[in-house]
């Protein structure tokens, strides 16, 4: 395939520069503004591991009890597969849109569309929840630091946490309107705090554990790391696919591979550095949490229901004291406020691209002269959050909640549609060598089937009402109707743009044959 250099003049803020050949257009963007390092760190910022296991370890141990280490391996290897196919598809094409792109080149501009739809609607689901988890912990921190539980219970005005919330969002969408180097510059903060209080929480864990300062300590068993020792497959699914959660957000290293230095490895590498970083942190923290207190259902007890959506707030006092404790709060907030942050990144990059390939309105690719970012894209993205967070919270709780659950779903289906991309676009290359059969053919095919099956277990328990937060839409589930509603309120947007831009749906625009981008300086 042959690469083109496109380069917009300076200050161009359009659509960007078409080639004579019709190739791809150069989008704008500042190259060469991240390395393998500062695209690993913004990849792990984004999962905002601190926050996962925050949220996630008392409702994984509730599924799938001690065996809560095993299904955070059986959670990582999807995602690593699927990462083969991002590493190996951004060899070739490095594009900001990522899976849009991707997609759009090995099944066409409908599946592509919907796959692009997928990545956004995920995206702006998951700020809105860093935005109130980040906001939660503000208060609750404000108060443990004056020793004020009146300040601390702000948090229960929702006037007060909604005015919060939005300044919030707004803070993050002006450092992402600002560029790259000023995303980086933060992140290398933020990730670095979150790793080393990690770090000091295992290592007092594992000596309470070991001395069994409390009742429901136990002693570390290789079992742990069985998967097959969970007790029914229900129970396993259902613990896979809060797995999955906790380490989506890789991709976008990849997101931001046309500002990255050596555009088309350095981010594939950056993915697969961030998703080893994340498993050893959540194996750590996993055993060394269920050495300590142990997965039962009372009393520290991780799978205790009245401190399993937030696990580290019931912990921070016990395990490292009131002193160190603290520590453990400023982290979880440096986690959801600097994934609220990088997180602006692969949607407002998403949009970007399929605003330049003609599929969104030709208004998204404008990309600001001097921070060279998707300015519009970003903004909007950021209204979007904002918006998006009020009406939910004003509307129901349970809404919201239920809005969370659904999000699952999304992750799966536009991954599981990259992957598949992936084999299919190399489909006549897979004889060549075993390394391009097994890179770019069976670990994606594997990694797909298994996100496949997962997205069609969670439709599945959706329906039940019981699913989320246990609210119903005419007896169906609400986590169900919110899922498959935004999901067929992308076909309605996507039937919208196919009237006001036929050429990108007639395969006229991006095709295979479409030169991908290389950024150089």
């Amino acid at each position: 395939m042959s690469q083109l250099d496109v380069r917009p003049q300076a200050g161009d803020t359009g659509r960007g520069t078409a080639p004579a050949d019709g190739g791809v257009r150069g989008k704008g963007l500042g190259g060469n503004s991240v390395g393998l390092m500062g695209s690993a760190v913004i990849g792990i910022s984004t999962v905002a591991p601190v926050y996962c296991l925050t949220s996630t370890l008392g409702s994984t141990a509730g599924e799938v009890g001690v065996q809560m280490p095993a299904v955070f391996l059986a959670g990582f290897l999807p995602m690593l597969l699927v990462a083969f196919a991002y590493r190996e598809l951004n060899k070739v094409m490095p594009d900001c849109g990522t899976s849009f792109t991707w997609t759009v080149k090995a099944f066409g501009p409908r599946v592509g569309w919907m796959c692009g739809w997928g990545l956004v609607i995920a995206t702006i689901i998951v700020l809105s929840n860093l935005a109130g988890v980040a906001t939660s912990y503000f208060w609750l921190l404000a108060g443990e630091i004056t020793g004020s539980d009146s300040i601390a219970t702000l948090d229960d005005n929702k006037p007060v946490h909604i005015l919060t919330c939005l300044i919030l969002i707004a803070v993050a969408t002006a450092i992402s309107y600002r560029g790259m180097t000023a995303t980086k510059g933060i992140q290398y903060a933020l990730v670095g705090l979150q790793l080393v209080v990690l770090a000091l929480f295992v290592t007092m864990a594992v000596r309470k554990g070991a001395s069994g300062d409390f009742a429901s300590s136990v002693h570390f068993s290789w079992s742990w790391l069985n998967p097959f020792a969970v007790q029914s497959f229900a129970a396993f699914t259902a613990g896979l696919s809060l797995s999955i959660f906790m380490f989506w957000g890789w991709d976008t290293c990849l997101t931001a591979n046309e500002e990255t230095t050596g555009s088309e490895k350095t981010p594939g590498r950056a993915a697969l550095i961030a998703m080893v970083v994340l498993v050893g942190s959540y194996l750590a923290t996993g055993v060394a949490a269920q050495m300590a207190v142990g997965s039962g259902t009372t009393g520290l007890g991780l799978a205790n229901p009245d401190t399993s959506d937030n696990v580290f707030a019931a912990l921070a006092g016990p395990i490292m004291g009131p002193g160190l404790g603290i520590l453990l709060f400023v982290a979880v907030l440096a986690s959801a406020a600097a994934s609220l942050q990088t997180t602006f990144i692969p949607v407002a990059r998403t949009v970007l691209a399929m605003s330049t390939y003609e599929a969104l309105p030709a208004s998204y690719a404008r990309v600001h002269p001097r921070f060279k970012t998707p300015g519009r894209a970003t903004v909007t993205a950021g209204v979007a959050t904002g918006v998006f967070y009020t009406v939910m919270t004003l509307v129901s709780e349970h809404v919201l909640v239920d809005t969370i659950y659904a999000l699952g779903l999304m992750i799966c289906f536009y991954y599981a549609l990259t992957a598949f991309a992936c084999a299919w676009y190399f489909r006549a290359e897979l004889t060549r060598s075993a390394r391009d059969l097994v890179f770019k053919g069976l670990f994606p095919v594997v990694g797909g089937i298994l996100l496949t099956a997962v997205f069609g277990k969670t439709l599945y328990d959706m329906w039940d009402p019981a699913y989320g937060s246990g609210s119903s839409v005419l007896g169906v589930g609400s986590v169900f109707v919110i899922g498959v509603g935004l999901l067929l309120l992308g076909v309605v947007l996507m039937v919208a743009m196919q009237r006001r831009s036929p050429a990108f749906f007639r395969g006229e625009v991006l095709t295979k044959e479409t030169p991908a981008l290389v950024v150089e300086d």
